[in-house]
């Protein structure tokens, strides 16, 4: 029998209404009811919205992870049990948890900064996110270099390369990409993540961190900063759960690690499919499930 990965889902793939099929379970329901005691309202703004404030960063992280660590433990309570965790971007928060590293109250509190932290870093600034598709990593990396604010910062998935930085340049930026023969889709998110423009959150963070019980993982956990498995020690835990902030996600690089490594099946565990459709990209030969249509093996 192969192993099994949970992958938590990061921004974007939020919506209102988002928890609604899993508050039947007395699991989720759980989940939710002490999000909500960290911070009232939170499974009020993931079922009804309103969607502009769902994807303001300080709402939009603390739902995601609730919604996340929700359908985890419903996914426990049946009996699934994965040897690997793995997130992208805030859901490397939710695996951590997962993993035992954080306790989930701990693991929210730390969120909830995290979200605050980084929609700081973000105001006062025109800045936006694109997903650029049908072009190679190293075509996006060569066309950002003519703009001084617009950086690589997600290597998905063969063919899509995210990009954060200035809202007017990345216009100027999305001709040129169209002109290379490529396409960009601009992303529901209010910040420049995963570039310099983040570096004063990620210093914060480190100081939340910092304050936070770590112990070592019970299963296998990786970093989508380093694209391998996370280190050992608390210290190297925190530092490169805060690294991943300001620096790029190299989540094609871990997904073909954790392939090498044994994975055989990936479980998408969030509101949306965009990373099992990215593994499906990278690793055709794997098996790659929303968690909803997981049937084990």
């Amino acid at each position: 029998m192969g192993t099994v990965a949970f992958l938590f889902s990061g921004q974007g793939d939020q919506f209102a209404g988002m928890g609604k099929e899993l508050l039947v379970r007395p699991e989720a329901a759980a989940v939710f009811k002490t999000c909500d005691a960290l911070r009232p309202g939170t499974s009020d703004l993931c079922l009804k919205g309103p969607e502009e404030a769902l994807k303001q960063t300080v709402n939009t992280q603390p739902c995601l992870f609730a919604y996340e660590m929700a359908a985890a433990a419903c996914l426990l309570s049946d009996g699934v049990k994965p040897s690997d965790a793995a997130g992208f971007s805030l859901g490397e928060v939710s695996a951590a948890v997962l993993a035992g590293v954080f306790s989930l109250e701990d693991g929210f509190r730390a969120v909830c900064e995290r979200a605050r932290l980084m929609q700081k870093a973000g105001e006062g600034k025109q800045m936006s996110m694109a997903a650029v598709l049908k072009l190679p990593a190293e075509t996006v990396q060569e066309l950002s270099g003519a703009f001084p604010e617009i950086w690589p910062v997600n290597f998905n998935c063969p063919g899509q390369t995210t990009v954060s930085g200035d809202a007017q340049q990345m216009k100027k930026f999305i001709i040129r990409v169209r002109e290379a023969g490529g396409r960009a889709v601009m992303l529901r998110v209010s910040g420049a993540f995963h570039s310099p423009v983040m570096t004063p959150a990620a210093e914060a963070f480190r100081k939340v961190l910092s304050e936070v019980a770590v112990r070592e993982p019970e299963v296998r956990l990786w970093s989508d900063k380093t694209g391998r498995e996370y280190g050992k020690g608390s210290e190297t835990i925190r530092e490169t759960l805060a690294g991943q902030i300001d620096h790029p996600v190299l989540f094609e690089s871990m997904i073909r690690d954790m392939c090498a490594k044994g994975v055989e099946t990936f479980v998408e565990v969030g509101p949306g499919r965009t990373l099992t459709h990215m593994v499906q990209r990278i690793c055709p030969e794997k098996r790659a499930v929303h968690y909803t249509d997981y049937k084990g093996e």
